[in-house]
């Protein structure tokens, strides 16, 4: 039996009573989620002939191409590419970046410095070959409002020359700040509009997916990108990424992913289709689940006097939840009591260390099915200050509360 004290689980239950109003607006959105990804099943009349793995060059891939037409219609876009030879959200979102712009382009960031895992290959951090840099594309950042939100009036301002893409990250990042919301979105495209009438206005939307009842491009964004082991991948595809938009741009960017002349037309895979399109079916629910665990753990910190972001009862626009520690030996104790809640290597104590694509040393408890995969139980934070664990997934709700009893209890014990 699971060794909870008492403490724990009075915490638990009481921070559920009070997230009663908020559990039922995350139902509503799952509600609407659902509908629309079940419309997209009926509209393409998936069955089972679709599951079907192919090989070589994947001509006429039938599971392929309409897997990528219920991906548009889930995401609000006209077009999609769907892949699992993309390694990573990274990966997908360079693919889409490099198929669109050409030398002297300038990549114009309305929310600040891009996640980590990119500076390399824009070419802001290090001489990467390959990287855009490397190939005359320049890259401008505009720095968020300082308590966080898109600063229009410097957007407003701005020197519009040779911008050929309005980049946007939605989620946090390893980043103290709030997610940007569909409705911050919204705003913030009909500016550009004007501003950059000719500019493409591309979404990192990884760890977005879901949380709210439309996408972005429902609201003006041209291009999404983002891992199909987070969010959309529901917690049962095992690897590859999505780029969905408007179609002139997906097929440039296909040029890009596969060969000019080629684009989207070949690759096979081995594997079934199976987990794509299931993963994606259960993807508005587990995303759901996601995110009322986030919230409960909000609540439980919050009663224990540390600061988090967002607040339990806050507007969300990703799964992630972000808690403040006071030095480096508490995060990685809290990182490790969320490792021996997991049922993948629960009985690994995770220790900071180098990770590619990252500056700092990184912590990282994540007792998955599928490595790397976020929408699963999992906890990390770079050894910097302010010491911040960035928490997120737990494919059932259920997990996630077992895990927040867990965690409460270490804290406990460290003095909180």
């Amino acid at each position: 039996m699971i060794d909870v004290s008492d403490s724990a689980r009075e915490r638990v239950w009481s921070a559920e009573q009070y997230l009663e109003n908020v559990f039922r607006r995350i139902d509503a959105v799952e509600m609407a989620n659902q509908q629309r990804v079940l419309e997209a099943f009926w509209n393409e009349r998936v069955s089972t002939r679709h599951f079907a793995p192919t090989t070589g060059y994947g001509y006429d891939d039938i599971g392929r191409d309409t897997l990528d037409r219920v991906f548009a219609y889930a995401m609000q876009a006209e077009m999609a590419l769907v892949r699992p030879q993309f390694v990573n959200g990274t990966h997908a979102i360079f693919t889409a970046l490099a198929g669109l712009v050409e030398p002297d382009d300038v990549i114009l960031s309305i929310t600040g410095e891009p996640y980590d895992t990119l500076l390399e290959a824009i070419g802001t951090r290090g001489d990467a070959p390959n990287s855009l840099k490397r190939f005359h594309v320049s890259f401008r950042s505009i720095a968020l409002k300082e308590k966080g939100g898109i600063d229009l009036d410097a957007l407003r301002n701005t020197d519009t020359t040779n911008v050929k893409i309005v980049y946007l990250q939605r989620s946090r990042g390893y980043a103290w700040r709030e997610a940007i919301t569909i409705s911050q979105m919204k705003e913030a495209f009909d500016l550009v509009k004007e501003r950059f009438p000719n500019a493409i206005i591309l979404v990192d939307n990884c760890y977005g997916e879901f949380v709210e009842a439309t996408e972005p491009t429902a609201q003006g964004a041209d291009i999404i990108a983002g891992s199909l082991i987070k969010n959309p991948g529901g917690g049962l595809a095992p690897t590859g990424g999505y780029i969905a938009g408007k179609a002139e741009y997906i097929e440039r960017i296909a040029q890009r992913m596969t060969v000019p002349g080629m684009g989207a037309e070949v690759g096979s895979y081995a594997g079934d289709y199976r987990l794509f399109y299931q993963g994606l079916f259960l993807a508005p629910h587990v995303t759901a689940q996601c995110v009322k665990g986030a919230v409960l753990f909000a609540r439980v910190f919050e009663q224990m006097n540390l600061l988090t972001m967002p607040y339990c009862d806050s507007s969300r626009s990703d799964i992630i939840q972000a808690v403040q520690f006071p030095d480096a030996d508490s995060l990685v104790a809290f990182c490790r009591s969320i490792q021996k809640a997991a049922p993948v290597d629960s009985f690994v104590s995770p220790e900071p260390w180098d990770m590619p694509g990252y500056e700092d040393q990184v912590v990282m408890a994540a007792g998955a099915f599928v490595q790397g995969a976020t929408t699963e139980l999992s906890a990390d934070g770079p050894i910097r200050e302010p010491y911040t664990a960035y928490l997120q997934g737990a494919l059932t709700y259920a997990h996630a509360r077992i895990a927040c009893m867990l965690a409460c209890d270490e804290l406990i014990r460290q003095g909180f």
